[in-house]
């Protein structure tokens, strides 16, 4: 298998995902040969510091980071990065072109995450070394057309190396991708219902019970499109009136800010800044950024009926929880397997 821009093993990306990407899951992934990104957009700039010392103590092979270049204390999380080695850094909204120049002049490798063609292109252009594009079947913030449509669409306009994301769990779907003319593939779901993913038990039980047809798309949680499970929290607020999703959002206000350690200046901040990147509503601004909050109720308390669960569709066709090391070993042997077929015709 040729050598990826990331330089591990395998040319499999653990994405970063909110309240699971621990320094633990990207230690058991970068272990068993993928390249793990540590999740920080949910983090304080004291926690995201002390996590990203935490990974490079832990794991033995280069690592990402994850974060929003918005929120707050991002120029310390940057130096943090600088200072321990981190070998990447992902993120999507509101890039910063001048933290973007910094990264890369400490070799830091620059690999966005993407859902429409307009933002590779306009990624590349502000100095992306590599992009994720995630097609419609990726889950959490998702764009509307399909991976194997924005993946032919975006490798023919750019020109840097490209991971495609949404709708992957297995080797057959490696080769398929590099088939394609992908480096490789970039996985959420799929760690996160490993054995290693701090994911309670609860919550991994209603991942693997949930069918594709139960894992759909709603602008109404924190408004972007955001491809969930639809358990009963999510079906109430799908079929919200304005109103009512108004003191949903104030309700989760309070407690994001409990959990991000940010002043009401900084959460000021951010909202505008997500505003000038997104082109949200002031009500939209104020619903995602409260969004960690009601996600925490399901990824971290365990109570999965009374919160969020952001989810690719594939969770709807997997129905084991391996540890990270076997879920690379049979992904690399049905890899294997596909690509000598590939031979025969």
């Amino acid at each position: 298998m040729s050598e990826n821009i990331l330089g591990s093993r395998y040319p499999i990306i653990q994405t970063a995902m909110g309240w699971v990407a621990t320094p633990q899951l990207v230690a058991a992934s970068t272990s068993a040969g993928c390249f793990g990104f540590l999740a920080l957009a949910t983090s304080s700039k004291e926690e995201a510091i002390e996590l990203i010392e935490e990974t490079a103590k832990i794991s033995s092979f280069p690592f990402g980071i994850n974060f929003h270049m918005f929120q707050p204390g991002a120029k310390e999380i940057i130096e943090a990065a600088i200072e321990n080695n981190v070998k990447a850094v992902s993120y999507s909204r509101s890039p910063i072109p001048q933290y973007i120049e910094k990264l890369k002049m400490n070799n830091i490798i620059c690999i966005p995450t993407v859902g429409a063609l307009k933002h590779a292109i306009k990624a590349e252009k502000l100095g992306a070394d590599a992009l994720v594009i995630q097609g419609s079947e990726g889950g959490g913030h998702t764009g509307s057309t399909p991976t194997t449509l924005l993946l032919s669409s975006v490798l023919e306009n750019v020109s840097v190396p490209v991971f495609a994301a949404g709708g992957f769990r297995d080797g057959y779907g490696l080769a398929a991708a590099k088939a394609w003319g992908a480096q490789g593939i970039a996985m959420g779901t799929r760690f996160m219902m490993t054995k290693e993913s701090p994911v309670p038990e609860n919550t991994k039980d209603a991942y693997l019970q949930a069918d594709i047809d139960e894992i759909s798309v709603t602008k109404k949680f924190d408004g972007l499109p955001h491809r969930l499970i639809f358990n009963k929290y999510i079906q109430n607020i799908d079929k919200s009136n304005p109103l009512k999703l108004f003191f949903i959002s104030l309700k989760s206000a309070w407690k994001y800010k409990q959990i991000s350690q940010a002043s009401f200046g900084d959460i000021v901040k951010s909202f505008f800044a997500m505003l000038r990147g997104d082109d949200l509503s002031i009500s939209q601004t104020i619903m995602a950024a409260n969004s960690p909050a009601v996600i925490q109720k399901a990824m971290v308390e365990g109570n999965p009926d009374q919160g969020a669960m952001p989810s690719g569709q594939v969770a709807g066709i997997i129905k084991e929880i391996p540890s990270c090391e076997n879920l690379v070993k049979e992904i690399i042997e049905q890899y294997h397997k596909a690509s000598e077929n590939l031979k025969t015709l």
